[in-house]
């Protein structure tokens, strides 16, 4: 019960990525900086599990989404870079931190099993929460045709990645 109330939560807390953004139509340098906030918030909940969990699936996913969200975030900041673009934080941005910030702290009150499903069940949510603000939002509203590639890039891995949670989730019940 606490592990789909936990779900809920986090998907309804990061699903406020898409409404805000609507709100305003964000700009590319919002757009760069809500997706590179998104990567930093995944690599963190990442390293949060790498301590805490001794399941071997967990630990292997966990190191994936580390990879390739320091990854894809490292083509983002050279992509600003390039564009001589600074990242502008947002309403957006902020939300997703502080959602962030508050969800790493009630996992981090959890261990063992418990821990894990609670982990995977936020990376499932997490990951259709992102995917949906790529769809319906970022891409869309990105005018700068390289961002905008880059987005679809890192939609394709975390449609992949969303696969590979609920996968876990599945494997853990």
């Amino acid at each position: 019960m606490f592990i789909r109330l936990s779900a809920a939560i986090a998907a309804i807390g990061l699903l406020s990525i898409a409404v805000l953004a609507q709100g305003a139509k964000p700009t590319d340098p919002q757009i760069a900086h809500i997706a590179y906030t998104a990567g930093v918030i995944d690599i963190a909940a990442a390293k949060q599990a790498l301590t805490k969990t001794g399941n071997k699936d967990v630990k292997a996913f966990a190191e994936d989404m580390v990879r390739d969200h320091e990854a894809v975030n490292k083509q983002a900041l050279d992509l600003v870079k390039k564009l001589k673009v600074s990242p502008e934080d947002n309403d957006t941005s902020k939300t997703l931190s502080k959602n962030a910030a508050e969800k790493l702290a009630g996992l981090g009150k959890l261990k063992g099993a418990e821990f894990d499903k609670a982990y995977v069940a936020n990376e499932v949510a997490y990951h259709k929460a992102v995917d949906s603000a790529l769809e319906t939002t970022l891409i869309p509203n990105a005018t700068n045709a390289e961002l905008k590639s880059l987005l679809q890039t890192g939609l394709k891995i975390f449609q992949g990645h969303e696969q590979h949670a609920e996968h876990v989730a599945a494997e853990l019940k």
